[in-house]
């Protein structure tokens, strides 16, 4: 099967075996979508070895060790909390890698500063991690106006 056949699970299943990795995941605002996207892949439990879903922030203190001050000074969907919770994660699970998700899913819930749709995912690589933030509705505004502008 060619790369471009693969879906993006199974590439990263390959990746994981290649350099003999383990992952696992703490989400908030995608409630296990990632965990359970990876498990759709064969034999994924050789790489793959906890989920947490981490909605609340008392969850997010207690199985993640992300910090009160943490929570209290940035909020839950914030670069800091993201980080936090990669470090934690990847400790509390004894593994290589995690990826980590929080933002705010909506309908209810944003402000100005941290609108609905805006979401910060992370990995944590052995020591390295990656924070990116995504607004999801800036996304949707840019692809409803490329399928909607007259031809």
């Amino acid at each position: 099967m060619s790369e471009v056949n693969k879906t993006q699970e199974e590439i990263v299943a390959e990746l994981l075996d290649k350099h003999q990795l383990s992952i696992t995941t703490a989400e908030s605002c995608t409630g296990g979508f990632i965990a359970g996207t990876l498990v759709n892949v064969p034999g994924i439990s050789s790489w793959f070895r906890e989920g947490y879903i981490t909605y609340s922030n008392e969850a997010k203190e207690r199985l993640l060790h992300v910090s009160h001050n943490t929570l209290e000074t940035y909020g839950a969907v914030s670069a800091e909390t993201a980080k936090e919770m990669a470090i934690g994660v990847k400790k509390a699970a004894c593994t290589d890698i995690s990826v980590v998700s929080t933002g705010i899913a909506g309908p209810d819930g944003g402000t100005k500063e941290k609108p609905v749709g805006l979401v910060y995912l992370a990995c944590c690589l052995k020591e390295d991690i990656e924070i990116e933030n995504i607004y999801f509705r800036e996304i949707e505004a840019k692809y409803e106006r490329l399928l909607f502008q007259p031809l």
